[in-house]
């Protein structure tokens, strides 16, 4: 199988039959051996029948059904560990990516790249302040924090390779940061414009509370991708830093009861230094119990703490 096309749906009833066949007509003039795989997010508006009746019809059509609502992450996990082609392309269920620009997306990664992100053009057609503003603000944020530079990380229009993917472990809400995680790989990112289309059907599953989860997803993948294999860089710095005032402060309060004869028993600065230095011995425990947990999940399973891309022999 050279190519795959995946995606997953959730309530996508009036989307998902015109996409597969939108999907059929970029791939057929192509000349590739390629297949479509729909994953069903527990859907309860009857996707999945429409899916079971439209696998009759579309041979290519690969479809798998969760018993029950797992999450976007999830699904596009499942897709991409049930996808068989050498090159997968992922995309949104609902019709807002456009299936003609497969033919470019395929044609950029043939430079040599490992993935290639779509990059929306004219999107924003919604609310400013329930749109725009959170996807800009989310956009600004992941590319600091994470110095993986995209216009876009919203956009699930991407096209990368099987020794890619097979790298990739998607948990949470973690879809929206798979560059991220192939950057973390060692992959090489290009960012290519695509079309957008308003959603015929259905309404949006993205807003203002999608926020706060894009926050802590962004934390958990700052400290999987920078310290997954040395946490006391960060728990111990913040510890040391803790112990060092608290000492300091200590030993201030010490001189000025000494040389001043400043009362020390019922300062609150005296519960302060203490609190500061009993935090940073934590911290600095946690730091040592987190390079434990590291050294236990590489060596348990034999894990690298390396990617290679190439071995010339």
């Amino acid at each position: 199988m050279q190519l795959s096309v995946v995606f997953p749906v959730y309530n996508e009833a009036g989307n998902v039959e015109a996409l597969v066949d939108e999907v059929v007509r970029a791939c057929d003039p192509l000349g590739l051996d390629y297949e479509i795989v729909v994953v069903d997010d527990g859907s309860q508006d009857g996707t999945a029948d429409l899916l079971r009746r439209l696998k009759q019809r579309v041979a290519r059509l690969r479809v798998i059904l969760f018993r029950r609502n797992f999450g976007q992450t999830a699904a596009l996990q499942a897709a991409i560990a049930h996808a068989r082609g050498e090159i997968l392309i992922t995309m949104d269920g609902d019709g807002e990516n456009d299936p003609a620009d497969i033919p470019r997306m395929l044609q950029s990664l043939q430079t040599g790249v490992d993935m290639v992100c779509g990059w929306r053009q004219g999107r924003w057609q919604g609310s400013f302040l329930t749109r725009r503003l959170p996807s800009e603000a989310a956009n600004r944020l992941i590319t600091y924090a994470t110095n993986v530079r995209l216009h876009d990380y919203g956009c699930q229009f991407k096209a990368f390779r099987r020794e890619l993917a097979s790298g990739l472990k998607l948990y949470g809400e973690m879809h929206r940061f798979v560059p991220v995680l192939a950057h973390d790989l060692g992959a090489s990112i290009v960012e290519v414009p695509v079309g957008y289309r308003p959603r015929r059907y259905g309404s949006s599953k993205y807003g203002l509370s999608r926020m706060v989860r894009v926050i802590l997803d962004l934390i958990t993948v700052k400290f999987l991708s920078s310290f997954k294999t040395r946490p006391i860089q960060v728990f111990g710095l913040w510890g040391l830093m803790s112990v060092v005032l608290g000492v300091l402060w200590m030993l201030w309060l010490v001189v000025e009861r000494q040389v001043y004869s400043v009362p020390m028993g019922a300062r609150p600065q005296l519960f302060l230094a203490v609190l500061l230095m009993f935090t940073g011995m934590q911290f600095i425990t946690l730091g040592l119990l987190g390079e434990m947990l590291s050294r236990t999940y590489h060596e348990s399973q034999n894990k690298p703490t390396y990617v290679i891309r190439e071995i010339l022999e």
